[in-house]
């Protein structure tokens, strides 16, 4: 767990270390650690209702953070040694990397950690996901969050057509999320339910 920790913390520095106007908070890379500890917050609390063996904060935590070197590739700055638009794809297909490395991975940690089927994997992997951009389309931050996360600064002009199309798929997922997120809601609902009903059959 510690491990990990340092290699999410690495990884916040590596975002921030030559961006020109980011906080202090951030080139400390604060962001990155919290933001493990958050997330494991929220698988725990989501998968606990539904567990069917060890489920543990520490153990979320550990493998939350042992994600993280990958997205050391956010560090690399590609916008110095190439033409702007070419730095930007790049940026956004390091974020995409990432992306898929870590739903990778928390897939095989429910399957082997969680012992869940393949149903309920594939719900507490998408769920979470489905939160998170109905949450940015109910606040409208689904640009902000996509320029920060990809690496993108202000200078829009040169780049519009770039990461537009990208941005729109984003748009796309979050306006989606509103459909999706009440049917995923229930078959949670009702997976919780189950849960509750096999527990009390083994006490009993």
């Amino acid at each position: 767990m510690i491990a990990g920790i340092v290699f999410a913390w690495i990884a916040g520095v590596g975002r921030y270390w030559d961006h020109p106007s980011a906080e202090l908070w951030q080139y400390l890379g604060l962001g990155s650690v919290i933001y493990i500890f958050v997330l494991a917050l929220i698988l725990w609390v989501l998968v606990y209702p539904i567990r069917q063996g060890p489920w543990t904060y520490k153990s979320v935590l550990t493998f939350v953070a042992l994600t993280s070197p990958l997205a050391w590739l956010y560090a690399v700055p590609v916008e110095r040694f190439m033409e702007l638009d070419l730095a930007v794809s790049l940026n956004v297909a390091f974020l995409a990397v990432v992306a898929l490395w870590r739903v990778g991975l928390l897939v095989h940690f429910l399957k082997t950690y969680g012992r869940f089927t393949t149903g309920a994997v594939f719900l507490i992997s998408a769920l979470p996901l489905i939160l998170i951009m109905f949450a940015l389309s109910m606040l409208n931050l689904e640009q902000a969050v996509f320029e920060i996360m990809a690496g993108i600064g202000d200078e829009r002009s040169d780049q519009q057509q770039i990461h537009d199309a990208v941005y729109a798929s984003i748009f796309i997922l979050s306006t989606l999320s509103l459909f999706l997120l009440p049917i995923f809601t229930l078959i949670y609902g009702a997976m919780v339910l189950n849960a509750r009903k096999v527990r009390k059959n083994l006490d009993t």
